[in-house]
């Protein structure tokens, strides 16, 4: 078999059994608004917007240094 098929089996069935051992659930307030979900469920949520935001900081850092770089002005707010 392939490695990367192995290691894909092997993370996603470890995916499933942490999913299985969290599902009680937690409120979580922000403000006045109010829900409810799974620990396994807001856990996924909270890395996945940490995924998008490194991402973002990246992305504009990025864009930053390759316009320094070209001499474009950079100004600093």
């Amino acid at each position: 078999m392939n490695l990367k098929l192995i290691l894909i089996l092997i993370l996603s069935s470890l995916a499933v059994m942490f999913v299985a051992q969290n599902i009680a659930p937690v409120e979580i307030g922000f403000l006045s608004w109010q829900t409810t979900m799974s620990s396994s469920l807001l856990m996924f949520f909270a890395l996945m917007a940490g995924f998008v935001l490194g991402w973002f900081v990246h992305a504009y850092l990025s864009h930053r240094k390759s316009r320094n770089d070209k001499g474009e002005l950079v100004y600093l707010r």
